[in-house]
């Protein structure tokens, strides 16, 4: 084939995309069964993911979207008093979760109200972490943190001194204060303030 035959081939075309199907209760059910399979969810996150298929519903067909809304209350109601939805549980299990990757106290919060969960919700499931955990969430999370990244204490000793004020604007940018992050990064045995922060419950 010659330089002028293959400019003449026209370009792939990408498959078209799939009309949204039309919703319905079961499609709904169908729907919500099928995400709480594959991810832990509260009421409020489920009711998003359902909202936006009823409203690409409603664009495509004409599904009535206040109807579609009633479907889905009646569907979340029930599968709260099963136990199915629990924003509870939902709440300490995504705490802890986020806490053993090192997020700080304020971080834990923003991702919990980004799901629906509501403050006082929230304060409960941080008072059960530090029942177990210890009472400075901030302290323990920061040091999984600066070892996860290897920051501070986590570095070779002869790279500290010159990445201090990177690993300090480092463990800033994940919402943790200044004098958590002093005591992270300028640590000579991390260990040694687990286990005060164990000491001190």
């Amino acid at each position: 084939m010659n330089t002028d035959d293959k400019r003449s081939v026209p370009p792939a075309r990408s498959p078209a995309r799939k009309p949204p199907k039309r919703v319905t209760p079961q499609y709904l059910e169908n729907a919500a069964l099928y995400y709480l399979e594959r991810f832990a969810s509260s009421t409020s996150n489920l009711r998003r993911v359902l909202m936006r298929k009823v409203d690409l519903s409603a664009k495509a067909h004409g599904t009535d979207r206040e109807e579609g809304a009633r479907w889905i209350d009646e569907l979340l109601a029930r599968y709260v008093r099963s136990g199915l939805l629990n924003d509870e549980t939902y709440a300490r299990m995504r705490t802890e979760s986020l806490h053993r990757r090192g997020a700080s106290t304020r971080l834990i919060a923003q991702k919990l109200a980004g799901k629906g969960i509501g403050r006082d919700e929230a304060d409960k499931a941080l008072d059960s972490l530090r029942e177990d955990v210890g009472p400075d969430l901030d302290l323990t999370a920061a040091l999984a943190l600066a070892k996860r990244r290897r920051l501070g204490p986590y570095r070779r000793p002869d790279q500290r001194a010159a990445q201090r004020e990177k690993d300090m604007a480092a463990l800033g940018r994940a919402g943790f204060g200044y004098e958590i992050a002093r005591r992270v990064v300028d640590a000579e045995d991390p260990d040694g303030l687990l286990e005060e922060q164990g000491a001190s419950r």
